[in-house]
C-alpha cells in the first residue's frame, strides 16, 4: 500500500497512482482483447471497458 504522493508539495491520495498506472495496463488489455477477437462478445462494449479498468484499478490496489 502506498502512503501519500508528493507531487510539487501536494499531497495526493494513493488512489489517484493506481488510478494513472492502471490506465495503461487497462489499454494494453483492451488492445490484447481486440486481438484475440474477444471483444466481438460483448454487447456493450464502453460498459466492459469501464468494468475491465474498475477490476484492474481494484487487483492494483490489493496486491500493490
Amino acid at each position: 500500500m502506498l502512503s501519500e504522493f508528493n507531487l510539487f508539495g501536494v499531497f495526493m491520495a494513493p488512489i489517484v497512482v493506481y488510478a494513472v498506472a492502471a490506465l495503461p495496463v487497462t489499454m494494453l488489455l483492451r488492445s490484447l482483447l481486440w486481438w484475440c477477437g474477444v471483444m466481438k462478445w460483448f454487447w456493450h462494449l464502453a460498459l466492459f471497458e469501464v468494468a475491465l479498468y474498475t477490476c484492474v484499478l481494484c487487483l492494483m490496489i490489493l496486491y500493490i
